[in-house]
């Protein structure tokens, strides 16, 4: 987790336990841990055979590395820079009743110590109430969310969290009220705009029509604070998380681009309106080029507009990604046909007729081309002079 604050709630998992974390500082009863007397394990002058739990074994177990605790942590003195450091390895392996712990001491420890550092008791807060809001505390995350919103606020974190404790307890209004607030902060939080639309139902389900006029005053972000956030050095975790939504998001995009362009294609094609279906698939295959089924819905069109070299380019374009395409094969033999090339539009039906027998059309095409094959031979050979 590094600073639980720079990573939203959510990640999580299986992990080395508390006591694994402090191995060789402290048993789970809290009293330390002691290695056998020298005089320990001799009877009568023999040495007793060491045991293997706790022997040989645990000297080649290799020492855990505990340096992250040493870590600097804001303006917090080293102990209690490593409770908050303890506690975000906890958070980050799914230990989030022990990290709670930890957060908590680091809290209680700055009000014993007297330190006045708003910054860093809004992060304590704040990852603390990560914890309960993984727990399923919903009430105690949005207290602390609210504390760390008292010590900075307009705090990204805290503000996004505790909109999901309130979502989780079905208080919808002051859940909407702290998302829409987030989105004035960063309007590249997805789940914030996720939540929106979903509440945005839900109110209007619940309170009608009149929904607006029942929620609490939306809170203007200052333009000083928007700016800030904008200014602020994001973590390279934050970065490449912020690059792989805006990756989803731009494929989801193109994907419901290239289903409306595609549909809008076949409706047109149902009316005979091939200049403009065509044109519909060209954009289809702009965002998605390796559709084979976009090449043969267009060589519909080129063939009913007489483009028939054109209409043969798009079936072998089809017929690269998939060479067993009965429908590039067919089209491509009208597209021969249409060029005049009876032989190897005889080719391509025997194909069709070859991948699937029941293809009537292929059959009935195939005989009206072989009697033009036919013919074109005997034209040739009345034409041919005789030596």
């Amino acid at each position: 987790m590094g600073n639980a604050q720079e990573k939203p709630p959510g990640s999580g998992g299986g992990g080395p336990s508390p006591d694994q974390a402090t191995a060789g500082m402290r048993n789970r009863s809290g009293g330390s841990m002691k290695k056998p007397s020298a005089g320990k394990g001799v009877a009568n002058g023999t040495q007793k055979e060491r045991s293997p739990v706790g022997g040989q074994e645990d000297q080649d177990r290799p020492a855990v590395d505990t340096s992250y605790l040493d870590a600097p942590a804001g303006a917090l003195p080293p102990h209690l820079a490593r409770f908050k450091n303890e506690g975000n390895h906890l958070f980050k392996h799914g230990q989030f009743g022990d990290a709670l712990e930890k957060y908590s001491q680091a809290i209680d420890g700055c009000a014993e110590a007297g330190i006045d550092s708003p910054e860093d008791l809004c992060i304590l807060y704040s990852n603390r109430a990560a914890c309960y809001l993984k727990d399923g505390s919903s009430a105690d995350c949005i207290q602390d969310c609210t504390k760390a919103l008292e010590l900075q606020p307009y705090s990204l974190k805290p503000l996004l969290r505790r909109a999901m404790a309130y979502e989780s307890l079905e208080r919808y209004r002051k859940a909407y009220v702290d998302y829409k607030t987030v989105l004035q902060i960063d309007t590249g939080v997805q789940a914030a705009h996720d939540s929106v639309h979903r509440i945005t139902k839900m109110l209007i389900e619940q309170d009608g029509p009149e929904w607006r006029e029942k929620l609490p005053g939306i809170p203007t972000v200052p333009l000083s604070v928007q700016q800030q956030h904008r200014d602020k050095p994001v973590s390279a975790e934050v970065a490449q998380a912020r690059a792989a939504r805006a990756v989803q998001e731009e494929a989801r995009r193109k994907e419901a681009r290239f289903t409306l362009l595609k549909q809008e294609g076949n409706d047109l094609v149902k009316k005979s309106q091939f200049q403009a279906a065509l044109e519909k698939y060209s954009e289809c295959l702009s965002l998605k080029p390796e559709e084979y089924a976009v090449y043969t819905n267009r060589a519909i069109c080129l063939l009913k507009l007489n483009r028939f070299e054109e209409a043969k380019h798009d079936c072998d374009s089809a017929l690269q990604l998939d060479p067993t395409n009965k429908k590039a094969f067919y089209r491509r033999a009208l597209a021969h046909k249409g060029l005049q090339d009876y032989l190897s539009a005889s080719s391509d039906l025997q194909e069709v007729l070859q991948l699937d027998p029941n293809v009537r059309e292929a059959e009935q095409e195939l005989e009206v081309v072989t009697s033009l094959l036919r013919q074109s031979l005997m034209d040739s050979t009345a034409h041919t002079p005789r030596v």
